[in-house]
């Protein structure tokens, strides 16, 4: 009876010490991987922090100079010598030799204009200037060209590439000429909304017979050309004095 139980105590002894190695390695493992990944991640940081992709600068004046063509490349030098001046890094993988810089760092932020400006008409380069990409920009112009035209500065706003924040920043400066009904050709009148090939002679014909229009009003004394139809074009419209037209 006393050997087998010297035999028990022997191996619980055994096992207890098996389990014990066994953790050790586990621990000896997972401080061996945790040190790897560890100096992994400082390699990484200290290998792309010398080529930031956006950097944020909390100095007006120091900014003017980091954001240049080759702020890129001089961030952290133009940075050493404004010691008041607070900067944050985003980093990016440096670029290969032969690869194009990203495009963060090749397109610097561009100051932003607002001027007076018709959307109908206003340039691609233009449209840049008033803060539009330039895809945005030539989104705007493609529309153009298929036929598209901006009649009110609620038209520009239903723009898909016209973020609210953008219209309403640039809604004081929108300027859409009104049509002048003295002035107008057929195919200008054609475009007006509801007029159509069939109104836009009879528009034409009434002001020669008239001599001109004295006020944008008299469109409804052309037949069938009643106060709905008025309605939809009148906010687009206007009558200037007219000119001798022949009876």
């Amino acid at each position: 009876m006393e050997k087998k139980q010297k035999k028990d105590e022997g191996e619980g002894t055994s096992s207890v010490f098996k389990v014990g190695a066994i953790s050790l390695a586990f621990l000896v493992i997972g401080y061996q991987a945790a040190v790897f990944v560890n100096h992994a991640a400082r390699s990484r940081i200290v290998a792309n922090r010398d080529m930031p992709d956006t950097v944020y600068v909390v100095d007006e004046a120091l900014a003017a100079r980091l954001l240049t063509p080759d702020s890129g490349n001089n961030v952290r030098r133009n940075a050493a010598h404004s010691p008041g001046a607070k900067a944050v890094y985003a980093s990016a993988p440096p670029a290969k030799e032969g690869e194009s810089r990203p495009k963060a760092a090749k397109h610097a932020r561009r100051q932003v204009e607002s001027f007076r400006f018709n959307p109908n008409t206003v340039s691609l380069d233009e449209l840049v200037r008033l803060g539009f990409s330039e895809k945005q920009a030539q989104s705007i112009v493609n529309y153009r060209e298929k036929g598209g035209r901006f009649r009110r500065k609620s038209d520009f706003a239903k723009s898909y590439v016209v973020a609210d924040s953008v219209f309403k920043r640039l809604e004081p400066y929108i300027v859409i000429p009104k049509l002048d009904i003295n002035a107008a050709d057929s195919a200008a009148f054609d475009e007006l909304p509801g007029i159509g090939g069939y109104f836009a002679s009879k528009m034409v014909e009434y002001r020669r017979r008239l001599g001109g229009y004295s006020c944008t009003q008299q469109l409804m004394e052309i037949y069938h050309f009643d106060e709905e139809k008025y309605s939809r074009l009148a906010d687009l419209i206007v009558c200037t004095p007219a000119p001798a037209f022949p009876l």
